[in-house]
């Protein structure tokens, strides 16, 4: 029988009530676990709750000790709509840090998923492929939107989008050695090279594996990207797997600070609050150039790590030994886009990290950036990210922005 701890952090009000929240976050996943530090970390900073775990909650259906339980508060990966209604009969205020039952009336706090897959999308891009495809788990809504929106970011660039999805139903009916065969067949009919995002890291590992029955090199022939940053999952890989990490520390984060205004008698939000993605960490299955003309694949090695030292196009054309007009018409034929737009694009790059990961003035990382001045990066971030340097610091930071925001 699951036990449940409990944890009362120290404050200095101890005037102020203890609240009883219950958390109803498995610890098998790495993204669980994440949400539970940002829960409390939380808890730490702001709140005087007594945190009843409940440990075992990937099954659908609530603990029996809830049954008698008389709370303040409930933050759970709520996984379909009759566990869903079961809270909402306790009128409890809840937080959901999953999003899968999308129950009304139930506020959710849950990673970007369009942010996700842009992100995969930028990467493989960037990295010069043409080819792409999709391995997710058909009917889970998270997977569904992770592939409809990597579909769009690809077609927004002129490419179209191989998808291959197994239930989980499938994947537990049949054996093993079925599925992998079944992925394998799929990869082999893949134009290659193709840049492929696994909709976790854990269906990342039989994606893998498949490569290799397949008799695909990875990332030579096929680049994998999967999402969660779970280390254990991607270090066992073959090779390691690049990973998006979706910032579910922030999810936990900001789910409790949610639910303390909740406790306290404020309205909950209509609509899901979506948590940006952080980074990708690359690996060795996606550190590749698919890029088949030298002269191009050392252009872009050169300017990636010279971008922010106030490189110019002339320059790279003279270190690789093209003229600057044969440079650019090849970059645009394999990229779609001027060498101008790819040093900018690092320059970019470079100043998002920046402003993220240190407290530097807007002109101290213009200056880092090489560029011009601090008003024409704000000109960039407008067109590009469609938001100033200090919107994008402050929203990176706050780890928050409403769920019909799109950045491109």
């Amino acid at each position: 029988m699951t036990t449940a701890t409990m944890m009362r952090p120290r404050t200095s009000s101890p005037d102020v009530p203890l609240r009883q929240v219950a958390l109803l976050v498995e610890t098998r996943t790495a993204s669980s676990r994440d949400i539970l530090r940002g829960i409390g970390r939380y808890v730490r900073e702001h709140g005087r709750w007594a945190l009843v775990h409940e440990h075992q909650t990937a099954e659908r259906t609530l603990p029996q000790w809830m049954n008698e339980w008389r709370g303040d508060g409930i933050i759970a990966r709520v996984p379909d709509a009759g566990t869903a209604r079961t809270i909402a009969a306790m009128g409890i205020p809840t937080v959901d840090v999953l999003g899968e039952s999308e129950a009304e009336g139930t506020p959710v706090i849950r990673v970007d998923d369009h942010g996700i897959a842009r992100l995969a999308a930028d990467h493989l891009l960037e990295r010069g492929f043409r080819h792409f495809g999709f391995f997710g788990l058909a009917g889970r809504n998270w997977s569904d939107r992770r592939r409809a929106a990597f579909q769009e970011c690809l077609a927004r660039s002129g490419h179209n989008l191989a998808v291959y999805e197994q239930s989980s139903e499938y994947r537990l009916r049949v054996s093993w050695e079925f599925r992998e065969s079944r992925i394998a067949d799929w990869i082999r009919h893949l134009p290659k090279p193709a840049g492929v995002l696994v909709c976790s890291d854990q269906v990342g590992l039989d994606f893998l594996e498949a490569c290799h029955q397949a008799g695909v090199a990875v990332p030579d022939e096929v680049a994998v990207i999967g999402v969660d940053n779970d280390e254990a999952f991607c270090e066992i890989g073959n090779p390691s797997l690049s990973s998006i990490w979706p910032s579910h520390t922030q999810v936990g984060y900001q789910a409790a600070a949610l639910l303390d205004r909740m406790m306290k008698g404020e309205s909950a939000p209509k609509s899901a609050t979506l948590i940006p993605p952080g980074e990708i960490k690359i690996r060795q299955s996606s550190d590749v150039l698919a890029i088949d003309d030298p002269s191009i694949a050392r252009a872009i090695h050169l300017i990636r790590a010279n971008a922010c030292s106030g490189l110019g196009v002339d320059e790279v054309a003279g270190k690789i030994g093209l003229s600057r007009s044969v440079l650019q018409r090849r970059f645009r034929q394999i990229l779609g886009k001027t060498v101008h737009d790819e040093i900018l694009g690092a320059k970019l790059k470079r100043a998002c990290q920046l402003l993220v990961e240190t407290d530097f003035q807007l002109v101290e990382v213009a200056e880092q950036c090489g560029f011009r001045h601090q008003e024409y990066m704000g000109v960039v971030f407008r067109e590009r990210l469609k938001q100033t340097p200090a919107e994008y610091r402050r929203n990176a930071k706050q780890g928050t922005r409403p769920a019909d925001h799109l950045q491109t």
